[in-house]
């Protein structure tokens, strides 16, 4: 979903990257100090949207939907208006009359949330598969996806495009490239083996020497990716002791589960995992990051361990209020979406009624009922066609770039908690 990154670029940088260059990540930036004179009035929250419109009006959507709420007509205008004719979906169109050129800035972030987004919603059926045709048909040969079209493939990028896929009812094993690459063929290539410190953790993306280091952000995209699972996950019941597979090669499953394992250890420590400090204060104090910490929430329970996302839950119901109100619609959807995956009370989460929180960020709701109830994990994988657990998951989204020798980063790798 998150969003899910911490550190703050300018907005400018990133740009300047994706014209000249595939970047290795891209995620939503802090939001600017000041927003456009005028945004559209279907639009969620009040930030200058031009990196994150299409996300946050996607989780917006989907953490509505999970809550018994339906947007406003308008709001669902405003998401649909953005598409290209491709397919894809930018991450803002300040003009969505004139049609997407060359210089339309799409990524497969945005349209793969745009999707589950409409998916959610429902009516949209044409929308959703022109999308996820645009998807497939940038598929990088080795079976994975990057943040923008031909730019190497990442973990929370692939992730995102899997959970996609699997709620479009696509089945997995049949998406493949012309060398018979598989989404999960590039997701695996991103898990570090389990007996190091960082063992069952996925990377972002490998560095220049080809070595790859764990990412909070990356993991927790990963292990919903590795399960077939869209952003939102239903309340799992089932309870599984954490655990890292060793060997080589890993199944899909194996490596979720290590995954797993490598958050809950992360998260046992203070209840929160911390941002990747921007480069150049390497040596500064750490700093939580809400966005990711809810993230890994939800993994931890489409995993099957919500026993181990009980602390971080509590964490978040004490500390985030703040961060929520600066960040908006976005951060208040990734706390929707960890407490709708771990059973918790959304209208009062601390003391906060996150969806009333979230509702008001946007036009006023076209309804508010009460929800339906979630699939079960049999009806996911009956959806999405594929009897391997492939039903419908997070994401996600970039995290940081490699630049040079070393990992910097570029924008947030949190698209999710940096907008407002």
């Amino acid at each position: 979903m998150t969003a899910r990154r911490s550190a703050a670029a300018l907005a400018v940088t990133a740009a300047a990257f994706c014209a000249a260059a595939a970047p290795a990540a891209v995620a939503a930036p802090s939001p600017s100090p000041s927003a456009p004179a005028a945004l559209p009035s279907g639009l969620y929250g009040t930030g200058d949207p031009t990196y994150d419109g299409v996300w946050r009006q996607s989780l917006a959507f989907l953490a509505q939907q999970a809550t018994g709420v339906t947007p406003a007509a308008k709001a669902v205008d405003w998401l649909t208006g953005q598409q290209c004719d491709s397919g894809a979906f930018p991450a803002y169109r300040p003009d969505a009359s004139a049609p997407c050129n060359g210089k339309t800035m799409v990524d497969t972030n945005a349209t793969a949330a745009a999707a589950q987004a409409l998916r959610a919603i429902g009516g949209h059926q044409e929308a959703m598969a022109n999308a996820v045709s645009w998807l497939k048909s940038i598929q990088n040969e080795d079976g994975g996806w990057g943040y923008t079209a031909g730019s190497p493939s990442d973990a929370n990028s692939t992730s995102i495009v899997i959970g996609t896929l699997a709620r479009a009812g696509e089945k997995l094993g049949d998406v493949t490239t012309h060398g018979g690459k598989t989404p999960y063929a590039a997701l695996l290539t991103f898990s570090i083996p389990c007996g190091g410190k960082d063992g069952g953790a996925f990377a972002y993306q490998p560095d220049k020497a080809g070595k790859l280091a764990a990412n909070g952000d990356a993991t927790a995209a990963g292990v919903l990716g590795a399960l077939g699972k869209g952003l939102v996950v239903a309340d799992n019941a089932a309870v599984k002791e954490p655990s890292c597979h060793k060997g080589s090669p890993l199944e899909p499953e194996q490596a979720a589960q290590n995954g797993a394992s490598y958050l809950a250890t992360a998260l046992a420590k203070s209840g929160h995992l911390d941002a990747a400090p921007m480069p150049g204060a390497e040596d500064s104090a750490p700093q939580p990051d809400f966005g990711n910490t809810a993230d890994a929430v939800v993994a931890l329970s489409a995993a099957g361990h919500k026993d181990k996302a009980a602390g971080p839950v509590a964490w978040l119901k004490k500390n985030s209020a703040a961060w929520a109100k600066q960040s908006g619609p976005a951060a208040y959807a990734q706390l929707i979406l960890a407490a709708h995956a771990t059973g918790a009370d959304v209208h009062d989460f601390g003391g906060a009624d996150l969806v009333a929180q979230l509702n008001a960020t946007g036009p006023e709701p076209a309804a508010v009922t009460k929800p339906q109830p979630t699939a079960t994990e049999d009806e996911e994988k009956k959806d999405s066609g594929d009897g391997d657990g492939i039903g419908g998951v997070w994401w996600f989204v970039g995290i940081g770039l490699a630049v040079g020798a070393g990992a910097g980063f570029l924008i947030s790798g949190r698209r999710k908690n940096q907008q407002l």
